[in-house]
């Protein structure tokens, strides 16, 4: 019997993560539910639905972090949803990365020193 599981991520900005998602070729459903076992389901802020059948979704928490939402014990025998996510986590870091660098460096926020 398969149920829903909430593990919590380092993730926090759902628009950064659509960008993530979408810059590997998936397509972004945003809101809605994850529906599991016996009619079980869980509101999630993003959803993406899986090449061979299933759906992952990030959820917001009470610290502001995004949670992963998904049928873990079914999917996490796919090797395939094991390499997907350590793909979104590697993207999800250098898009924020650069996001970061460049508000350091945004005009009017350097300052040159003679």
């Amino acid at each position: 019997m398969s149920h829903l599981s909430i593990l919590p991520t380092v993730l926090r900005d759902a628009e950064l993560l659509a960008v993530c998602l979408r810059s590997l070729g998936h397509e972004v459903h945003w809101g809605g539910q994850l529906e599991g076992f016996a009619g079980e389901s869980e509101p999630v802020e993003l959803k993406l639905e899986l090449v061979r059948g299933g759906c992952i979704g990030w959820s917001r928490q009470a610290d502001g972090s995004l949670a992963l939402v998904g049928d873990l014990q079914r999917l996490s025998r796919s090797h395939r949803l094991q390499r997907l996510l350590a793909q979104i986590t590697r993207s999800y870091a250098a898009h924020l990365a650069l996001h970061e660098a460049g508000q350091a460096f945004a005009p009017g926020q350097v300052s040159v020193s003679a």
